[in-house]
């Protein structure tokens, strides 16, 4: 940090456990990803190469390698490891691994119906020589997965060797664990929370308010994906509490509730008058 201030929350130092910030990158040039690294790369702990694109990226050895010499790391998106299943190219897809030097590699079945023993098997396999990032979730709109099976999934994938479980969201924020609104699905969250280490999960959240919610329901540390380039910085002033979304969150109660705009309201029984309950049980009494 540039200068001191107090009742900020500590952030862990890179190479963190949690805490993670995960990057989109969808397309950077080579001049675009440097810039990323200058600005932010110091709050940057992994790169997606999103979807497919490094299909199509120029100079792709050349931007894996700026990233690693910067202390990310960077990985293929899950659609790419999902095509190379699909025309069953597993072995040529370990072999691109390699010939890229990729510590780093995702298994995902968001586009794909893949037997879930398949897929352990696909971690367990990659995880002997790579850091494996799976993710659960689908990327259709109208799948739907009972939170009891999004918890199994995840479990059984961490046993499996993936180093974290990612909660699909896609980058429009708005399948898997969010509704349509952009919304969390709260009740499939808390579920997956109170059963799978809050370390091991990155949640995709795209959108500010979905990395509000939760920074305010986790805590700073809370590792989340899915980030823009041009967001890094913007996410960790809401992380720190230095954005109006999460202002009051680490300010002491007395020094927040003296400075709110908008004060909160006293419980109805500090106020000299009774609350119609009250009223209606002493009436009663009499």
């Amino acid at each position: 940090m540039t200068f001191r201030l107090d009742h900020v929350p500590p952030r862990p130092a890179k190479p963190r456990e949690e805490g993670l910030t995960m990057v989109m990158d969808k397309g950077l040039s080579l001049r675009q990803a440097e810039d990323l690294i200058d600005g932010s790369g110091h709050l940057t702990d992994l790169v997606k190469l999103g979807f497919g694109t490094s299909y199509i990226t120029p100079r792709l050895k050349d931007k894996i390698a700026l990233y690693q010499g910067a202390g990310i790391k960077v990985y293929l998106g899950g659609t790419l490891f999902e095509a190379f299943i699909a025309r069953g190219k597993f072995n040529e897809y370990r072999k691109l691994l390699d010939d890229l030097k990729l510590e780093a590699a995702e298994v995902s079945d968001g586009s794909i119906d893949l037997e879930h023993g398949e897929k352990l098997k696909f971690i367990n396999t990659l995880a002997r020589d790579h850091t494996v990032l799976s993710e659960v979730g689908s990327k259709e709109t109208g799948i739907l997965i009972s939170p009891a099976r999004w918890v199994r999934m995840m479990n059984a994938e961490l046993e499996a060797g993936s180093w974290k479980v990612i909660a699909e969201a896609r980058e429009s924020g708005t399948v898997g664990i969010y509704r349509p609104s952009g919304h969390a699905h709260t009740t499939l969250v808390n579920r997956i929370m109170a059963k799978v280490p809050g370390k091991d999960i990155i949640w995709e959240a795209p959108i500010k308010s979905q990395q509000t919610w939760f920074i305010k329901q986790v805590g700073a540390n809370v590792n989340l994906g899915n980030v823009a380039p041009d967001e890094v910085i913007a996410l960790e002033a809401l992380r720190l509490g230095l954005r109006g979304d999460t202002f009051f969150e680490y300010l002491p109660t007395e020094l927040a509730e003296h400075l709110r705009q908008i004060k909160h309201e006293k419980p109805a029984e500090d106020h000299k008058e009774p609350t119609p309950a009250k009223a209606r049980a002493k009436a009663v009494g009499k």
